[in-house]
C-alpha cells in the first residue's frame, strides 16, 4: 500500500486518497475532525483500506467516527459503506432521499454498475455489502448536521449528475462538498501550469438541465471552496464554474451531432477525447501526459451517460 499522506486543506478537513481504480489521486475521502467525527464519501470497497491507514496517520480511530456522508450512491463514492462500517459501530450514514434504499439493498446499483464495468466489476468494487436501515439517515433539501460547536453542514439537493445527488455546505471553510455535481477537477495537468474541469455525465440520470441549475446554485451561494469528489480542492471557484459552463453544451452538442448521423457511444467518447486535447495542447499539455489515461476512462463513461439521455428525449 502506498505511503499517501493525508492532505491538510485547512480548517480541519483532511484528504485520504482512495486510489480508485488502482490511480494516485482519482477519489477521495475527506475527513472532518471535529467532535462528532464525520469523513465525506468513502469510494469503492478497494479504497477502505487506505481509508482506514489515512485515519490512523491523523492520530483516529475508525471507532471515533460518528458520521458517514456519501454526496451520491454511484459506486466510487459510496461503494465502501457497507464494508468501512464494519469498523465503525458507532457510524451513521447519511445520504439523499432518493438513495437510502439503494444502499440497504443493492443489487440495481451492482447491476448497473457490472454494465458498465462488465468484467472489471469485481476487481474494483467488490464486495458491496447492504448497509442496515437502522444505521442511514436520510437529509433532504435545505437540512442540516451538526458535528461540532462551530459547524452545522447544511444539505442541497443538486441534481443533474444524478437524482440522488446532494452538495453539503460546511460554514467553517465556507466550501462546499460537490461529490460530481460540480465536475471533475483534472489536478494531474497542474505540473503543466493548467487545471482541467470537466461534467461528469455518466448513466443513467444525467441531465444537463439539472446540472446547469445546481452548478448556478452552488455558484450563488458564493462559496470560497469547492471540494471535488475527484479529486481535491480549489479555491479558485469561478475559473471552475466558468470551465463547466463552456464545457457541458459541448458535451451535449458533440453528442447530438454524432447520434443524428447515428453513431455510438464509442464515437461519442473518441470526438470528446478530440476535443479535450486540442484543447490541453494549446495549454501546453503534452501528448503522451498521464492525464490522458484518466480521461480516456471517464470519457468513455460520459458518452454511455449522454447516449443514454438522448435515447431518452426520442422517446
Amino acid at each position: 500500500m502506498s505511503d499517501n499522506q493525508p492532505i491538510d486543506l485547512g480548517n480541519d478537513v483532511f484528504l485520504i486518497d482512495g486510489f480508485d481504480l488502482g490511480l494516485a489521486g482519482r477519489t477521495g475521502t475527506y475527513v472532518l475532525r471535529e467532535p462528532e467525527l464525520t469523513i465525506i464519501e468513502t469510494s469503492a470497497s478497494p479504497s477502505v483500506p487506505y481509508i482506514l491507514k489515512g485515519l490512523l496517520e491523523l492520530g483516529l480511530r475508525p471507532e471515533e467516527i460518528r458520521y458517514i456522508i456519501v454526496t451520491h450512491i454511484h459506486l466510487d463514492h459510496a461503494g465502501g459503506v457497507g464494508l468501512l462500517l464494519q469498523e465503525c459501530p458507532d457510524a451513521q450514514v447519511i445520504v439523499h432521499p432518493k438513495g437510502a434504499r439503494h444502499l440497504a439493498n443493492p443489487e440495481r446499483l451492482i447491476q448497473g454498475a457490472r454494465a458498465v464495468y462488465k468484467e472489471k466489476f469485481d476487481s474494483l468494487f467488490d464486495p458491496i455489502l447492504p448497509v442496515a436501515e437502522d444505521r442511514i439517515v436520510v437529509k433532504a433539501d435545505r437540512e442540516s448536521l451538526k458535528i461540532g460547536p462551530n459547524r452545522t453542514l447544511e444539505f442541497f439537493d443538486t441534481p443533474g449528475h444524478a437524482n440522488h445527488h446532494f452538495s453539503i455546505y460546511d460554514p467553517k471553510s465556507n466550501g462546499m462538498f460537490t461529490g460530481d455535481t460540480f465536475g471533475i477537477r483534472y489536478h494531474q495537468v497542474e505540473d503543466a501550469g493548467c487545471t482541467l474541469y470537466l461534467p461528469s455525465t455518466s448513466p443513467n440520470q444525467f441531465l444537463p438541465e439539472a446540472m446547469e441549475r445546481s452548478i448556478d446554485l452552488i455558484k450563488d451561494l458564493q462559496v470560497d471552496r469547492i471540494y471535488f469528489g475527484h479529486y481535491g480542492m480549489t479555491t479558485d471557484v469561478d475559473d471552475a464554474y466558468r470551465q463547466m459552463k463552456i464545457w457541458l453544451p459541448i458535451f451535449v452538442e458533440t453528442a447530438k451531432q454524432l447520434s443524428a448521423q447515428g453513431k455510438g457511444e464509442g464515437e461519442i467518447a473518441s470526438a470528446l477525447l478530440s476535443r479535450v486535447r486540442d484543447h490541453l495542447t494549446g495549454r501546453s499539455v503534452p501528448q503522451d501526459h498521464p492525464v490522458y489515461q484518466v480521461l480516456q476512462i471517464d470519457l468513455e463513461v460520459c458518452a454511455m451517460g449522454l447516449a443514454d439521455y438522448l435515447s431518452k428525449q426520442v422517446k
